[in-house]
């Protein structure tokens, strides 16, 4: 009689061996952590039954999903919850807009009237406001100080208070994580739409936790409540947290960009490299067709930053700064998340750009716009980089001074709004 080769006796090896391990990956994968959003919470706890009977507006837009992709425009409905209007804020509601460009109001299917919060007013007035109780907060964001949605959300407390409006957010993971602190402070005369509380430029906070800050140390005295996450911890980065990550911006579409626009996008204002707008790699690349790809990656790895080696690259970005020009430069490659430390790499990768390239390096910043300039500080959040890079040979230190004042005082003033 012919013997069975499927019998237990006789499986294959290597099967059972990789069936074991299949088992093992489930088991692990099943482990990890699992993060509800403010937005998962405020339903299963049936938290929404305090807005029965009353009016709400929702600031949101694309990101504006639960953990299940389920929109919470949609989720709000189907509980017959009072909604008379949304806000949106740049990007605009589907997230389809560019940077800066201005948005103006338009009508839902739902026949709800979309206020734009990057039109002509940056803030819900009090006509849009009309008869709403509630406002109620649910965007993702970036961890960054220069990210306008926050302070959308900041205009909106004010606004919210002067009408005796409730702001109900809705909180989310900060993508970056909520430990990394890096970066000056804002100095009040950079205070604006690009950065209005005094945070650093890598704050460690989430949107709800800023919100709680913003209330407390501005004394704006607004009706706030966050509505904490659930299995999030400050450790987290967003890969952490098994969520799925829908781009907030058009050039933020992966979980880890956040990292990368720390790390570049202060230097991108200068309009002196291309840093991969423009190409298939946003943020990650530093880049001209007078940078000296391998001599550049040698002189930025000799300095031992942690978490990250520089790679040569050679690429032609297709728009945007040396547009179908051949570059030469290199890509930055975090290899650990955890002891990377992405603005100390930004001030790094300009003082290097000074000491190579004096003469290139000096006149674009000659020829720099006064606007650019001004927008350059104010992300920055200080002049001090600005006139360092001008009149330091050797830039590199002195930023890096700047970068690490007043980081103990504000780790001990926002301590108190930490909800994790």
């Amino acid at each position: 009689m012919r013997k069975n080769i499927y019998s237990p006796l006789h499986f294959p090896f290597h099967f059972s061996f990789y069936f074991i391990l299949f088992l093992l990956a489930a088991c692990l994968l099943s482990a990890q952590a699992k993060v509800d959003l403010g937005v998962d919470v405020f339903f299963q706890d049936k938290q929404f039954e305090s807005l029965k009977g009353k009016n709400i507006a929702l600031i949101i837009n694309h990101t504006s999903l639960n953990q299940e992709l389920k929109p919470t425009l949609a989720l709000f409905l189907e509980k017959k919850l009072a909604v008379k209007a949304l806000f949106s804020p740049e990007h605009g509601l589907q997230g389809a807009h560019y940077a800066g460009e201005k948005i103006g109001h338009s009508q839902t299917l739902q026949g709800l009237p979309i206020y734009s919060l990057h039109g002509e007013t940056k803030r819900p007035s009090k006509e849009m406001l009309k008869n709403i109780d509630v406002l109620v907060y649910d965007i993702q964001e970036i961890g960054l100080r220069p990210y306008t949605y926050a302070t959308t959300l900041f205009y909106a407390i004010e606004e919210a208070q002067k009408n005796n409006i409730e702001v109900i957010v809705l909180d989310r993971p900060n993508p970056i994580n909520g430990t990394l602190v890096e970066g000056p402070l804002l100095e009040a005369s950079m205070r604006s739409f690009l950065g209005y509380i005094n945070v650093p430029y890598i704050h460690g906070m989430t949107i709800g936790e800023l919100a709680l800050f913003f209330n407390g140390e501005y004394k704006i005295k607004a009706k706030i409540k966050v509505i904490p996450m659930k299995g999030w911890k400050r450790e987290m980065s967003y890969k952490d947290t098994n969520l799925n990550w829908i781009p907030t911006s058009p050039n933020i579409p992966e979980k880890e960009t956040p990292f990368y626009c720390a790390s570049t996008g202060i230097l991108g204002e200068l309009e002196l490299v291309n840093i991969g707008i423009g190409y298939t790699m946003p943020f990650k690349l530093v880049g001209a067709p007078w940078i000296k790809a391998k001599m550049f990656a040698e002189k930025l790895n000799s300095q031992k930053l942690p978490g990250v080696k520089f790679l040569p690259i050679y690429y032609r970005p297709f728009s945007g700064s040396y547009k179908n020009q051949n570059c030469e430069g290199v890509q930055i490659v975090i290899t650990n998340f955890k002891t990377y430390q992405p603005l100390s790499v930004q001030y790094l990768l300009m003082g290097i750009l000074k000491s190579l390239y004096p003469e290139k390096f000096s006149k674009k910043l000659a020829d720099l716009k006064a606007e650019k300039q001004r927008v350059f500080c104010l992300v920055n959040g200080n002049k001090a980089v600005l006139e360092t890079l001008k009149n330091e040979k050797y830039a590199t230190w002195k930023l890096f001074e700047i970068k690490d004042r007043n980081v103990k005082e504000f780790m001990s003033k926002r301590a108190k709004y930490l909800l994790y």
